[in-house]
């Protein structure tokens, strides 16, 4: 039974290493993460605004419809 519980000890000292390895890991990869998103949101707005500074990322499609009837209606 005492060789069994030393061994149990073992197996959870052992995955309590690993989880730790694994959280500063997950850690790391959040910041280079977090880092990489506020370059690419810093990036975003210069390229679509260079691209074609008068489109709208959003259009309402219900100005569209309404355009599209009065135009219609022109001789």
């Amino acid at each position: 039974m005492e060789k069994l519980n030393s061994e149990l000890y073992l197996q959870n000292c052992y995955i309590i290493q690993e989880n730790e390895r694994l959280r500063k890991k997950a850690q790391q990869l959040n910041q280079e993460n977090q880092a990489l998103l506020a370059e690419m949101k810093e990036k975003l707005p210069k390229t679509s605004s260079s691209s074609n500074p008068n489109r709208d990322p959003s259009p309402d499609s219900s100005s569209i419809s309404t355009r599209n009837p009065s135009r219609s209606s022109r001789p």
